[in-house]
């Protein structure tokens, strides 16, 4: 196992525990916004460790996949914060 190698299985475990960690955030909450920042940081996490594997694997399958998922989750953020301006109308 090379150092690349090595470096890659240590962010995609540091990554691994971040997402946990923000899925936890998420499932406590208390508030929408507080919900919605970890959303965007669970959208921003799965797509490291998309490019993480990607570049592990040294397929570049997956690429699409973390672009569609960054439109996806830039557009979720969008809506919620729309949805909390209108809600405090």
């Amino acid at each position: 196992m090379s150092l690349f190698e090595t470096t890659l299985t240590i962010a995609m475990i540091t990554l691994s525990i971040c997402l946990l960690l923000t899925a936890i955030r998420f499932a406590i909450g208390p508030t929408l916004p507080d919900r919605i920042t970890a959303f965007d940081l669970i959208v921003a996490n799965v797509i490291g460790i998309i490019a993480i594997y990607t570049e592990y694997t040294q397929s570049e399958d997956f690429i699409d996949v973390a672009i569609i998922l960054s439109l996806f989750g830039f557009l979720g953020s969008i809506t919620f914060s729309y949805y909390i301006m209108k809600v405090n109308k």
